[in-house]
């Protein structure tokens, strides 16, 4: 059967106690709509709840809940329990709760998520093999940092990863370490660049934390030289410490934070269109052409044209790595409706042409 977790906004007042109370309720009967409760959640602090249960579809789950206790939750996403062990650490109860015949357990699902995106800057005829061996040497060390500061490796990718956290702290102290690691290995054709935002795993989205992931990574796309954190993570580090963050994190607010994703979101969704240029942006967003500019320029660095033709360019870089397309269908499927233009673009942000990298790959 599917697994499913589930989100209970909590009413003010209620406790670790309650939940266990509900849980142990929903327990008793959850044989008669045939699911199986595997573990939950609770926190007392932002008042939430997350239920882990087996189940044969949604339905049974609000029916259970509703049977039980009353406790209709707010959202159920279908998860994979794999997934769910490599964010939460669990999907069983712990045992710690296991000796209590009420199963209290006063564990938050709320994680802080590190992004990080190694980009490529330069791609040069003799560089493949050195690269290939740096990114090796930089995967072990990036599992070696990470548990070092009781994180956990979610993802990993040639060119980045993705690392959950139980604290702001944790993860700052990872990225530092990370940051660190670059700085001291000669790889000049590549980038870091790290964003950390913190979120609860079940929102309106239909993925286990996807609205923090995506959050996590538009940060990680502002800022090459310092880490850069969402005011939720800054606000989180200062009451964890006691002390303000360190001066090599970069704080985004929650205004300029929204307006980012804002943005992100229309690009994820346009830039294989050829048809859409960078000057529909303020339009499709209701902004005027000044303020789009004036804004993703102070935030980014960039403006929106740029913004969306490095995107594309990223996209075609991916495509390339494949090795399954020609270069004209690259280009057409990044945006571009030009294959000469893509071609003079991408050798401008890589210092080589499509075809060149094309044979570094092949030979």
């Amino acid at each position: 059967m599917p697994i499913y977790m589930d989100f209970h906004d909590l009413p003010d007042g209620v406790t670790a106690e309650h939940v266990a109370q509900m849980h142990q309720a929903d327990l008793k009967i959850e044989h008669k709509y045939n699911c199986r409760g595997l573990t939950y959640w609770c926190d007392e602090i932002r008042q939430t709840a997350f239920c882990l249960i087996e189940a044969p579809n949604e339905q049974a789950i609000i029916d259970l809940h509703e049977k039980a206790h009353g406790g209709v939750p707010q959202r159920v996403i279908e998860v994979n329990d794999s997934i769910v062990e490599t964010f939460l650490g669990r999907i069983q109860d712990p045992e710690r709760a296991k000796e209590s015949g009420l199963h209290i357990i006063d564990d938050s699902a709320y994680r802080v998520l590190l992004i990080l995106n190694m980009h490529r800057t330069k791609l040069r005829d003799d560089n493949q093999s050195t690269l290939k061996a740096a990114l090796r040497g930089y995967s072990q060390s990036f599992k070696t940092i990470i548990g070092k500061n009781n994180g956990r490796l979610v993802k990993q990718q040639d060119f980045g990863l993705l690392a959950s956290f139980t604290t702001a702290r944790q993860a700052i102290a990872c990225a530092q370490a990370i940051q660190e690691l670059h700085n001291c290995v000669i790889t000049p054709e590549l980038e870091f660049r790290i964003g950390i935002c913190a979120g609860d795993p079940v929102t309106e989205k239909d993925q286990l934390f996807e609205e923090t992931i995506g959050q996590a990574q538009n940060l990680s796309r502002i800022d090459s030289k310092q880490v850069v954190v969402s005011e939720t993570v800054r606000q989180l580090y200062e009451q964890e410490c006691d002390q303000a963050l360190p001066g090599d994190i970069r704080t985004v607010s929650s205004t300029d934070e929204q307006f980012l994703d804002q943005v992100m979101e229309y690009v994820h969704s346009i830039w294989e269109q050829p048809q859409v240029e960078a000057g529909d942006i303020h339009k499709e967003l209701g902004y005027s052409k000044s303020k789009l500019y004036r804004m993703l320029t102070s935030i980014t660095g960039v403006s929106p044209l740029q913004l969306l033709k490095q995107y594309r360019l990223e996209q075609g870089l991916k495509l390339l790595d494949t090795q399954s397309f020609q270069i004209s269908e690259v280009a057409y499927q990044c945006g571009f409706s030009n294959p000469a233009y893509f071609s003079k673009c991408f050798q401008e942000n890589y210092g080589v042409l499509p075809s060149g990298y094309l044979r570094t790959l092949q030979g």
